[in-house]
């Protein structure tokens, strides 16, 4: 069994001030990979950030919430998570244990922060890692595009050796098509 992380693809990460990366194609193909996933009966679990140090992102305030151009199903799960590895002091790791996930499908938001936590989080849990090479953003860095820091963590993810189990990095065409066989 496989999961589809979404992490924290919330509305205090894609506002004017905090411009991310191709923000329209990345949610479209997060909604296609969630469609996806629900039609072969895989679970999609949205991953929010409660709160942060500097006291933005409470839950249940506006800027906690989800996109609201994600389309959210009722059979989604979302886990509540406080830092940036979704994995650290939250639900995540006995949700995927119960049901039998022993593969996740990574996309989100921020690449260098939480996607990245996560990723190596997961690996260290012994699941099978597959990021979605264009179905995750960030912001502009001070030193780094964030065109520059998506395709540079690309990079180390695909070239990281795995613990426990391997990692892959896919384009969102290529990772589709072939499940549609």
């Amino acid at each position: 069994m496989k999961a589809l992380l979404i992490i924290d693809m919330q509305k205090i990460s894609f506002t004017p001030e905090t411009p991310r990366f191709d923000t329209e194609g990345v949610v479209k193909r997060i909604n296609m990979l969630s469609a996806h996933f629900r039609k072969q009966n895989h679970m999609v679990i949205y991953i929010q950030h409660d709160g942060s140090k500097d006291g933005f992102c409470k839950p249940n305030s506006q800027e906690w919430e989800i996109l609201n151009t994600l389309n959210i199903e009722e059979s989604d799960i979302i886990v509540s998570k406080i830092a940036n590895d979704s994995f650290y002091k939250s639900n995540l790791n006995s949700i995927l244990k119960n049901n039998g996930i022993e593969e996740l499908v990574i996309t989100g938001c921020a690449t260098d922060f939480c996607v990245d936590a996560t990723i190596k989080s997961a690996l260290t849990n012994g699941y099978k890692v597959t990021v979605i090479a264009d179905g995750h953003t960030t912001g502009n860095r001070p030193h780094l595009k964030a065109e520059k820091v998506i395709e540079h963590y690309n990079w180390m993810w695909d070239e990281m050796i795995p613990v426990n189990e391997k990692i892959k990095v896919i384009n969102f065409n290529d990772y589709i098509v072939p499940q549609k066989k």
